[in-house]
């Protein structure tokens, strides 16, 4: 059984990934965004891994922070500066 973490960390970590994720939703440059969801997503993965589901950080890790934020910047560096006319 998993120890129960400081509940001031815990705090802090849950407010700084929640202040990311906004700033993901309110940015409007899309390449910040994505970066502040890659850094909500490192910060939840943190949560997980201080309330001991460290299968369920490691996952967050790779798929959250990883795999989404290159796949969301490689769409946007392909789609940069590509007009239609119509």
């Amino acid at each position: 059984m998993a120890a129960i973490p400081d509940p001031f960390v815990l705090a802090v970590a849950l407010g700084s990934m929640l202040a990311a994720f906004v700033l993901a939703l309110r940015e409007r440059d899309f390449v910040r965004a994505v970066i502040a969801f890659a850094v909500g997503s490192v910060v939840l993965a943190a949560v997980f891994a201080l309330l001991g589901a460290l299968f369920a950080a490691v996952l967050e890790l790779a798929v959250g922070a990883g795999l989404t934020a290159v796949l969301f910047l490689v769409a946007i560096t392909l789609t940069q500066g590509v007009e239609t006319d119509g």
